[in-house]
This record gives structure tokens, C-alpha cells and sequence, in this order.
């Protein structure tokens, strides 16, 4: 059994909306815990690296269309990156079935989300800034981390305050910040 194959079993149940249970998983690779655990980690950080490869995906989608275009492809790239959470049913699934997990793994500087994110937008912004088509208000991996946790406010919204997430609000935030 490979890592991979933990994985991509364990994508597959979070994709079709299922609990990813380390017990559970090993047992349908025929391991034990304790050699799922040495192959993947601890659940936290597969479910980690599930949601980065989910993550991944959509900004892979979403750079070619906000590269070079200053501050509105910058504010495009948040405001897509929050509506593709918004919309995919694994998350919000997730989202709603294990809420503080969910914050715990996307929204703090431990996150492989949140750095990974951050370290994308900042290479976003680098290209942006260096072809004089933004000027950053604040050096740019402040404001990759600010611009990344004003999308998960309108992400998260709904567990926060009882809000509905928005991605709009979030474009018209990065928009106000950005010029």
C-alpha cells in the first residue's frame, strides 16, 4: 500500500461526501492504523493535503484568466477562490460536518491551505507588482496573507457569523484594498 493509494481512497470518500475515518481507511487497504498512519500522517494532515489538492485545482483554473491584469485580475483570483469553495459540495459538506476541524485546517498559519494559498497569491502579486500594474499598499507577503484571509471571511461566514458566504463582498474587499 502506497501513499498514494491511502490518498486517493481517502479523496474519493471526501468527494462523495463521506467522513474520512483512519480506522475505516485501513481497513478497506487491508493495513493497519499504524501503518496508515506511518504512510499518510494523522487525519488532520491528510485531510490537509485533500483539501490543497482541491485547492490546487481551482487556482490552477483561476491564475491564467487574473494574470496581468493588475489589481482586478488580483481581486478576481480571491473572488474566484471563494466562490469555488462556496460551490463545491465535498467542502461545504465538510464544512457543516466538522466545523472547527475545518477552520483548524484552513485558516491558521499551520494550515497547508492557508500557506500554500498565500505563497501562490504572492506569486501572483511578485508578477503583477514587478510589471508595474500594482502598486501593493503593503509589502507583498502581508498582503498575500491579508488578501488570503479576507477570502476566508467570505468563506467561512456562514459558520462565523451565520452569514451567508459571499464572494462578491469579497471582491469588492480585495478591489477596495487594491486601488
Amino acid at each position: 500500500m502506497s501513499h498514494s493509494a491511502a490518498f486517493d481512497l481517502a479523496r474519493d470518500w471526501f468527494l462523495a461526501g463521506r467522513r474520512v475515518d483512519m480506522g475505516e481507511l485501513a481497513e478497506a487497504l487491508s493495513i493497519s492504523r499504524a501503518t496508515l498512519h506511518r504512510r499518510v500522517g494523522s487525519r488532520d494532515l491528510l485531510l490537509g493535503e485533500i483539501l490543497w489538492s482541491l485547492s490546487a485545482a481551482s487556482i490552477a483554473r483561476l491564475l491564467p484568466s487574473c494574470a496581468g491584469r493588475g489589481a482586478a485580475g488580483v481581486a478576481d483570483f480571491v473572488s474566484g477562490y471563494v466562490r469555488f469553495a462556496n460551490e463545491s459540495p465535498p467542502f461545504r459538506n465538510f464544512l457543516r460536518r466538522e466545523p472547527e476541524r475545518a477552520l483548524r485546517l484552513l485558516t491558521t498559519r499551520a494550515s497547508v491551505c492557508q500557506q500554500r494559498t498565500t505563497a501562490e497569491l504572492s506569486k501572483l502579486l511578485t508578477s503583477e507588482v514587478a510589471a508595474g500594474r500594482l502598486e501593493p499598499p503593503l509589502p507583498v507577503p502581508d498582503l498575500a496573507y491579508l488578501l488570503v484571509r479576507i477570502g476566508e471571511s467570505f468563506v467561512y461566514t456562514d459558520v462565523i457569523t451565520g452569514d451567508a458566504p459571499d464572494a462578491e463582498k469579497a471582491h469588492a474587499a480585495v478591489t477596495a484594498l487594491l486601488t
